[in-house]
C-alpha cells in the first residue's frame, strides 16, 4: 500500500493508487490546521529523499466534504485514513473521519518520547472509534518494544514502523545556507537509505509482540524489499519515497515482480514467506575469503578498501591470514561475486 504523504493527498490520488494495484490506500496525514509549508519542500537523491513538507495543505473539511464522499464512490479495497498529531486533535478528527474510515493510522511525529503521552493519545482515538487503530512510530522513539506495550494497552491494534528519520539536515555548499528546511533548518530523510533502520525495528517489535499487527514502511524500493520487511516480521508494507525517486508506476512495478521473486527464493507465496521468520546464524569461527579467480576482473576494489591491510593483487588476488580479521567487508563490496565465504 502507499504510505502517507504527498502521493495520497487528494482524491484524485488515492484513485491513482487503486490503478496501480495496491491492497489498500493510506490517506496523507490530515490535521485540525493548515499547514506552513517552505518552498521547496521535497529534495530526491538517489538513495534517499528529504522534504519538510508537513501534512496535508487540505482542511478537514475539504476530505470530509469533497476526497473522501468522491472515493467512497468506487471504494473497492480498505481505505486507512492517517491522522495527526495531538490527543486534542484526535477529539475534532477521529469522529469526523470516522465514517469513511476502514482502520486510523495515527502518526506520533511531533508528539515526542512520552510514553504515557502516547498512550492517553490511543485511548481518546477509541473512545471515537471501533475501527482498528495502526500507530505509526518515529525513528527518534527509543524504546519500539516499550512503544508497541503502551500503545496495546491504550487499545491500538498495530504498529506502523517507521516514520521518516530526522530531524537532519541538507546544505548547499556553494551558497553556505541550508536548503529544504524549515525554520529550525531541519528536514526528515526517508527512502532506501533508511531501510536496515526500519528492518530492525519491525524486527524488535515483532519479537516483542508476535501477535501485534505490524505495517512496514521505510526504504522499500523493489519487490525483495517486501520480502525482506516480511522476514522480519510486517504483516503487510507500504511505500512511499521510493516512488518519488523512480516514478509512480514504481507500486504497479513491484506488485508485478513479486511472483517472480517468490518464485526465486523459493517461496510458494507471500503467507509462506510471513510464516518463514529469520534464522541468525552467528559465528565466532574466522575465516577467509575465498575467490573464484574467473569472477574477478582483478579491480583491486577488495584491496583498496580492506581495512587490515590483509589483501594484494599479484597474478590474483592473494589474502595474508596472518593480517585477515574476517570482517567480510570485501565480500559485501566484490562488484562481481568473485569472493565468498
Amino acid at each position: 500500500m502507499p504510505a502517507s504523504g504527498p502521493l495520497v493527498g487528494d482524491a484524485d490520488k488515492l484513485a491513482f493508487m487503486v490503478k496501480e494495484g495496491c491492497g489498500a490506500i493510506v490517506t496523507k496525514t490530515i490535521s485540525t490546521k493548515a499547514p506552513r509549508i517552505p518552498k521547496p519542500c521535497i529534495y530526491g537523491d538517489r538513495e534517499f529523499v528529504m522534504n519538510s513538507e508537513l501534512w496535508s495543505e487540505h482542511p478537514l473539511q475539504t476530505w470530509v466534504e469533497a476526497f473522501l464522499p468522491a472515493f467512497q464512490k468506487t471504494k473497492d479495497r480498505p481505505l486507512i485514513v492517517s491522522v495527526g498529531y495531538s490527543r486534542e486533535d484526535m477529539e475534532i478528527l477521529i469522529p469526523a473521519l470516522d465514517p469513511f474510515a476502514d482502520a486510523f493510522e495515527v502518526s506520533t511525529h511531533y508528539v515526542g518520547t512520552d510514553l504515557s503521552v502516547i498512550q492517553a493519545t490511543v485511548r481518546t482515538i477509541r473512545n471515537h472509534t471501533k475501527k482498528p487503530i495502526y500507530m505509526k512510530i518515529s525513528p527518534h522513539l527509543p524504546d519500539p518494544e516499550g512503544f508497541a506495550k503502551a500503545i496495546v494497552a491504550g487499545g491500538a491494534n498495530g504498529v506502523v514502523a517507521v516514520n521518516s528519520l530526522g530531524p537532519t539536515l541538507k546544505i548547499d555548499l556553494a551558497r553556505r545556507q541550508i536548503v529544504y528546511g524549515n525554520e529550525s533548518g531541519f528536514v526528515w530523510t526517508s527512502g532506501p537509505s533508511i531501510k536496515n533502520l526500519a528492518l530492525a525495528t519491525v524486527y524488535k517489535i515483532k519479537k516483542a509482540m508476535p501477535s501485534l499487527t505490524v505495517i512496514g514502511t521505510g526504504g522499500i524500493a523493489k519487490a525483495e524489499d517486501v520480502l525482506e520487511f516480511l522476514l522480519a516480521g510486517a504483516d503487510a508494507c507500504q511505500m512511499l519515497s521510493a516512488a518519488l525517486l523512480k516514478g509512480k508506476n514504481l507500486y504497479s512495478k513491484i506488485i508485478g515482480d513479486l511472483p517472480a521473486a517468490l518464485a526465486k527464493y523459493g517461496f510458494a507465496s507471500i503467507e509462506e514467506v510471513k510464516r518463514a521468520g529469520l534464522s541468525n546464524p552467528v559465528s565466532y569461527e574466522p575465516f577467509f575469503p575465498i575467490l573464484a579467480p574467473e569472477k574477478c576482473t582483478k579491480c583491486e576494489l577488495c584491496v583498496r578498501v580492506c581495512p587490515y591491510f590483509a589483501l594484494t593483487l599479484k597474478d590474483r588476488i592473494t589474502v595474508d591470514e596472518s593480517k585477515c580479521f574476517s570482517c567480510g567487508l570485501c565480500i559485501s563490496k566484490c562488484p562481481t561475486g568473485a569472493l565468498s565465504r
